[in-house]
């Protein structure tokens, strides 16, 4: 016996699982800095593409205590650096969260991170129609290098 409404269901999953799917946000190039005992913050640093327009609502992670979305910015000659609600993501365009910008802090970190391990990040994500969604990461843990982020910054002078 043949069953329209099932086949018609069937065809929606289908097309619901291939539109999320297109709705995910391409991760490049990520990892998190290195810490050493006692220190208590580091940052998460990628580059973040979405195929609409999209924001980056919240991140969370296993090793900190909190993890908040930053952005370090100069004003008046001075690096000040703040937590923000969101971070834009323009359709297509790539987004960087790099040492001397938009990046992630893990504070209140449970214990140090060492070079070569590794850390899952979960980022949570809201396209212009508020879908909110979310991609489970694992970050390498690496060394900070000494080359200039955003604005000229050097990132050996990105501390917390």
């Amino acid at each position: 016996m043949f069953r329209p409404a099932l086949s018609v269901s069937a065809l929606f999953l289908a097309m619901t699982v291939s539109l999320s799917a297109q709705a995910q946000v391409t991760v490049k190039d990520a990892w998190v800095r290195t810490s050493v005992q006692g220190q208590k913050a580091t940052g998460a640093f990628m580059q973040l593409s979405a195929p609409q327009d999209m924001r980056l609502i919240e991140a969370r992670s296993p090793v900190a205590g909190v993890v908040e979305l930053h952005e370090m910015a100069m004003d008046n000659n001075v690096m000040k650096m703040a937590a923000v609600p969101a971070i834009d993501l323009p359709a297509g365009k790539p987004v960087a969260l790099q040492p001397g910008g938009y990046h992630v802090m893990l504070m209140d970190l449970k214990a140090p991170l060492a070079k070569d391990s590794s850390v899952s990040l979960t980022l949570k994500f809201k396209d212009s129609k508020g879908v909110v969604s979310q991609q489970e990461l694992k970050l390498p843990v690496k060394e900070m290098t000494h080359g200039l982020g955003k604005n000229g910054a050097a990132g050996a002078a990105h501390k917390h």
